[in-house]
């Protein structure tokens, strides 16, 4: 296949032969993919019956109407009378037969440990575990937290609870009591399934503890059921807290068929300001978008062993659940972080367990990085297929080396933006050729289109407010009872159009590029862009492992650009640094992006899937308060900034100043 202009990847003729797109065009009876993503735009009733039919996701009873546009876009049914369960299509289809044997979880501990569930097992534990459930008293309807870490019982808890009917909540397992008050609280949440403990970087981190505390402000609560991971035993109240594995025993729980629209999990958002936003997801639409987006898109296979680093409270934690269980995958879990006890943990864990489909974000591209090419070359990645990332803009510096040292320069790194309302809208589908740190194209059935303040669509090379025209299968159904909210947050800046909150722009080869979150935007002298190139400008010079930039205030300009900065490893922080930094983003982006601060600090605010948190950021520079930090993995961050730009331990680049 030939190459455009930058791209550095193709599939070959027997990629493409293999994948899941190939078989999914013949079974439609198409002649290619670009027929298929017309047919998508014009017509979603067919595409999405033709997912269903691919997915062979299982009703009960069956659909009379695919959708039901009737109350408006926002507000679109789908699979009307139907009748289904998430867990039919996982569970209960692989645990008999000819997946029984093979491996459902594989788990390895930070410690070394390594336990492995097959299917047949899984099920065993699935059925155990909703059989006391539903003694509790769990059943359709429940709101129900999931506050574990990536531990196979998480997967059971996940698919237990989705068996009974129960509305599953998950929560990062870094929260405080705090944060899980103000989650479980919103939800009036009946139960909640957790650890006693998980270990981070060599500690026990309390977790039970945090579930007490919180309780308290949540009268709602009538259970708490906790796994035993290790360390000193918490209290344990008697008729509320249960353990594990002694559960009452109950009759059997089947898997309950439910409408095709009941929901399945409520995934919440935090916001600069104000309280988190509840995402309902539903059985069907869940799994649906799930499926197109790793089945197709990413060509997730049954006989693929999945990593993905993260955790239970972001959607890429029950994202990689439903989609290896209704695959029959291997879900490869790994509790901890991916540099410790050694850097490169990581790559160890792949060539353990044999990896084939790994997911990374761009911050652990760097992370990983920063301990060389040594890493990568030292273990045997050659059962790795493919790679894929999502959560925030890639730098090309940074995604070239995982495409070089991590790939070989032969497989795929395969991008996905999208977020926690909608799963994904724009990803690189394996047919097409890939350039780094792009996207080849919007999923089909999505609607996705880069528009101006007027909703009109902008030409290629121009930066614009990402939206979608469609309410594809998976969106979220709303906000949990906050309907005003949820019109609000996403359709009223224009009217029947989703704004999705980040820029984006596309090339003249259709290439698609996100650039950052809008709430995010630089705008100097009336100029605007996303922090992403301003980022990507000193990450290119090497001199730097990651970078923040955010607009602060400014009396003459109205705005100005200001940089956190996190030197590469024996970088000294003076004034030639600062102003080389400074020179780059000039020559990238123009001097009106020349940044009035540049501050070396130890590390940047993230969350736990290492999302760089630019409002934390600003905020700290600023002096105002920071807003919810309950999703950060090191709040400490927040406070050595601020008081770093308090000390005034870093002023203008020199080429920067007046005179």
């Amino acid at each position: 296949m030939a190459l455009p202009e930058g791209a550095v990847w193709a599939p070959s003729a027997e990629f493409v032969e293999a994948s899941n797109w190939t078989a999914f065009l013949r079974a439609e009876g198409l002649d290619g993919y670009d027929e298929m993503a017309r047919r998508a735009d014009a017509d979603p009733d067919w595409f999405w019956a033709a997912v269903l039919r691919f997915v062979d996701l299982p009703f009960a009873a069956p659909w009379t109407v695919l959708r039901d546009a009737s109350a408006g876009l926002p507000w679109v049914r789908w699979c009307v009378d139907g009748t289904t369960n998430i867990a039919m299509a996982g569970i209960d289809r692989h645990r008999a037969g000819a997946r029984a044997g093979h491996p459902a979880v594989i788990w390895e501990g930070e410690d070394g440990q390594v336990r492995t569930w097959t299917y047949a097992e899984l099920g065993r534990e699935v059925d155990r575990l909703a059989q006391g459930l539903a003694a509790l008293g769990i059943g359709p309807g429940s709101p129900v937290g999931l506050y574990m870490p990536m531990v196979p019982e998480a997967v059971a808890g996940f698919l237990a609870l989705a068996r009974l009917g129960a509305v599953i909540l998950p929560l990062f397992s870094g929260f405080g009591a705090g944060a899980l008050a103000t989650r479980l609280g919103d939800a009036e949440a009946v139960a909640v399934l957790a650890a006693d403990s998980s270990l981070r970087r060599g500690r026990r981190v309390p977790m039970k503890a945090e579930v007490d505390e919180a309780a308290r402000q949540v009268p709602s609560l009538r259970h708490v059921v906790v796994l035993r991971q290790g360390g000193e035993a918490p209290a344990m109240q008697p008729g509320r807290d249960h353990w594990w594995d002694a559960l009452p025993a109950g009759p059997a729980a089947p898997t309950r068929p439910l409408p095709a629209d009941a929901p399945l999990l409520v995934a919440y958002t935090s916001g600069t300001t104000g309280r988190p936003k509840g995402t309902v997801h539903t059985h069907a639409g869940f799994l649906a978008k799930t499926m197109l987006d790793f089945q197709l898109c990413f060509d997730l296979k049954p006989s693929d062993r999945l990593l993905w680093m993260t955790d239970i409270g972001w959607l890429v934690g029950p994202i990689q659940i439903v989609a290896a269980t209704t695959l029959g995958a291997a879900l490869v879990l790994a509790e901890g972080t991916p540099d410790f006890p050694e850097p490169d943990r990581l790559w160890r864990i792949v060539a353990r367990h044999r990896v084939s489909f790994l997911g990374l974000g761009p911050t652990i591209a760097r992370l990983m990085a920063r301990q060389g090419d040594a890493g990568p070359a030292a273990h045997d990645l050659s059962s790795l297929r493919l790679a894929t990332s999502t959560g925030e803009p890639w730098d090309e510096r940074a995604w070239m080396w995982v495409f070089r040292h991590v790939l070989g320069g032969t497989r795929p790194l395969l991008n996905y933006a999208g977020g926690t309302e909608v799963g994904g809208i724009v990803a690189t589908n394996v047919l097409r050729p890939i350039k780094p740190a792009s996207f080849n194209g919007p999923i089909p059935g999505s609607g996705a289109d880069i528009v101006d303040d007027d909703g009109r669509s902008v030409p290629p090379g121009t930066v614009g407010e990402l939206v979608m025209r469609a309410a594809p299968m998976g969106m979220t159904q709303g906000l949990w009872r906050e309907p005003e909210r949820y019109i609000e947050s996403y359709w009223s800046r224009l009217p029947g159009v989703w704004v999705h909150g980040d820029w984006a722009s596309r090339d003249a080869d259709g290439y698609w590029y996100i650039h950052g979150r809008s709430d995010d935007t630089i705008k100097l002298a009336g100029k605007r862009t996303g922090p992403a190139e301003i980022e990507a400008a000193m990450l290119a010079t090497g001199l730097v492992a990651d970078a923040a930039a955010v607009a602060l205030p400014d009396p003459v300009k109205g705005s100005a650009v200001a940089c956190a900065v996190v030197p590469t490893a024996g970088q000294a922080d003076d004034d030639a640094f600062r102003r080389a930094l400074s020179d780059a983003v000039a020559a990238a982006m123009g001097g009106a992006f020349r940044p009035s601060r540049i501050l070396a600090v130890a590390d940047l605010p993230k969350t736990r899937n290492m999302k760089t948190m630019r409002r934390v950021v600003r905020a700290a520079l600023t002096g105002e308060p920071p807003g919810d930090l309950s999703t950060l993995v090191n709040p400490e961050a927040f406070a050595a900034i601020r008081d770093a730009a308090a000390t005034g331990t870093a002023g203008p680049p020199p080429s920067a100043r007046p005179g």
